[in-house]
């Protein structure tokens, strides 16, 4: 496990089977308008297709990041490249705007790339995810239609130059295949 500490006393570290009940406090804090606890619990029983992250200040959790790996469907056949999905990420409201969901992805993608990760996608907001680099993508379809207001917020980042997918379909584990979650 590597374990980055930062100036500001912020530990990003691989998730621990005991963080599970804070995680989900976490994600209940973050998003209350919104119910992502049963993704996030079935993200964290996933295994090795998952790099998940969380964030301590103090001894206390108040951030998680979700890496999923995915494949890409291309013309009925699996690609051979490695991508991974973003998300969610959560960091504690009180805490929000401070760097920590940053640090969390920077993390993620630094681990992603060592791991021969070709491509990560995001749906979110383009103006906080392109900071990282993201882009809006029309190459690679999510696995559910968007609508019109989310297409922006579909976007790639690549991590390997000489493998990145032209087109296709991102295939995504069964935690994901839930039309909800995509619109």
């Amino acid at each position: 496990m590597r374990i980055s500490i930062l100036s500001t006393h912020i530990e990003i570290s691989d998730v621990l089977p005991e963080n599970s009940g804070d995680i989900e406090q976490l994600y209940r804090d973050a998003f209350p308008d919104e119910d992502l606890v049963p993704l996030v619990k079935k993200l964290l029983v996933s295994g090795d297709d998952v790099l998940s992250l969380t964030a301590t200040k103090g001894g206390n959790l108040v951030g998680h990041a979700v890496f999923t790996t995915c494949g890409i469907a291309v013309e009925n056949e699996t690609s051979d490249h490695r991508v991974a999905l973003l998300g969610p990420v959560a960091v504690l409201a009180a805490l929000q705007k401070q760097g920590i969901g940053g640090r969390m992805i920077q993390e993620g993608l630094e681990r992603l790339t060592v791991a021969g990760i070709a491509q990560v996608f995001v749906l979110g907001d383009p103006s906080y995810y392109s900071r990282f680099g993201f882009q809006e993508d029309g190459f690679i379809i999510p696995p559910y239609p968007l609508t019109e207001q989310w297409r922006p917020a579909w976007q790639s980042k690549s991590l390997q130059n000489d493998m990145q997918v032209q087109s296709g379909i991102l295939t995504v584990p069964v935690a994901w295949k839930d039309a909800s979650l995509w619109s």
